[in-house]
């Protein structure tokens, strides 16, 4: 038994393993892969209906198979179908990146010896192919599953119960992070306790069955679940991996860009964050940014961005290039409702004081946007094949 196996105060079952969902909870590979389905269809004269695809996330791969080529009324076969898709997502999984506290989580976990496995609807051949670009994942799992490993996939029970059974672990000591419906119900299925961190935003209120909601990785507490806590904040900010966004400065407001491509901000980026924005100029200043989502008609992404100790006539208007390195907290449903969010005097001071730690300064002194940053990270991933 771990030392942090035990009964909490208020007699609830402190969790003693973790099963993580990969794709859309961990990794990016539904946003990499998002237009792929789209120009496969664009081939056969049909047009993707986004509203009938997010009803399908978190589906396995044969099931959701079988439902596009009826829904669409494709002239092939579901195998056909399968062996068409199938490279022309590989092509994109290797650009996959782990989303924003997935390593923090991982690596946390693994040095504090929590046994947590990975069981995802993919198939594992499938599964082994994302994992592989990732540094250190293979070998972090204890346990990893896919849904061709059991008799049926979510929202069966089967993957999470076979997961709890080849760690050792009875089902209800569980904790499973998902971000799909289908996960979360499983996961009660096996009558483990789940974390939603919905990867669909406009869906974010139909997870009420889950014993947790959260925006983002970076807002899961161990401790709340008998888990050893994170002790990797700097001060009042935690470090994170790099975030890039473009963004257009003119009188005096930096407005967002389009989100394109491999630099476009994951859905499960959210509250107040700390980096630095660079102009034309290669000046590179500080910066504190608010990002939450609207709600009220069309789930739309918010993003307020205040330069620090900035004056107007120091920039010229153009693109700027903003890198987040620093998370300082989740915003509040009230934050979060307003049109326009207004970052808080108390969180500008704390972009300022941390800002000025080389934990956070020393991203400066790198190749600033991910045009670079990609290419390295590409280079790291093919060494780990």
């Amino acid at each position: 038994m771990n030392n942090f196996e035990c009964e909490s105060q208020n007699g609830e079952t402190h969790i003693s393993a973790v099963i993580l969902d990969l794709d859309g909870t961990i990794l990016n590979t539904e946003q990499t892969t998002k237009g792929v389905l789209g120009e496969l269809l664009a081939r056969y004269g049909k047009v993707l209906d986004r509203e009938k695809e997010d009803q399908r996330l978190g589906m396995t791969f044969k099931e959701s198979s079988v439902a596009v080529v009826k829904d669409y009324d494709l002239p092939i076969t579901t195998d056909c179908f399968s062996e068409e898709i199938t490279p022309m997502y590989q092509e994109k999984w290797v650009h996959a990146k782990a989303l924003p506290g997935a390593n923090r989580l991982i690596q946390h976990l693994y040095k504090h010896e929590v046994p947590f496995a990975l069981a995802s609807n993919s198939m594992r051949k499938n599964i082994d192919t994302k994992i592989s670009h990732q540094k250190g994942w293979r070998e972090y799992f204890s346990v990893i599953l896919g849904s061709d490993q059991v008799k049926s996939g979510k929202p069966s029970p089967d993957l999470f119960l076979e997961a709890a059974n080849k760690m050792g672990v009875d089902a209800v000591r569980c904790l499973v992070i998902e971000d799909s419906m289908v996960g979360v119900k499983a996961a009660r299925a096996a009558g483990m306790k789940v974390v939603a961190v919905p990867s669909l935003q406009n869906a974010a209120n139909q997870y009420y069955i889950a014993d947790s909601v959260l925006h983002s990785l970076l807002e899961f507490r161990p401790k709340l679940w008998g888990l050893p806590p994170f002790e990797d904040w700097v001060g009042n900010a935690l470090p994170i991996e790099p975030l890039y966004l473009k963004v257009w400065y003119s009188n005096g407001h930096l407005h967002q860009s389009a989100d394109s491509g491999e630099s476009a901000l994951p859905d499960q980026v959210f509250g107040i964050y700390i980096g630095w924005a660079k102009f034309d100029t290669d000046e590179i200043f500080k910066v504190v940014t608010s990002i939450g989502w609207d709600r009220c008609c069309t789930c739309k992404r918010k993003i307020q961005i205040h330069l620090l100790d900035v004056s107007n006539e120091q920039i010229c208007d153009g693109e700027a290039q903003i890198m987040l390195v620093g998370y300082i907290r989740e915003l509040s449903n009230e934050e979060n409702r307003v049109s326009d969010i207004e970052i808080p005097e108390e969180d500008k001071s704390v972009a300022r004081a941390s800002l000025d730690l080389p934990v956070f300064g020393h991203h400066t002194c790198f190749p600033f946007f991910p045009e670079a940053s990609f290419e390295d990270d590409s280079a790291d991933s093919d060494d780990n094949e």
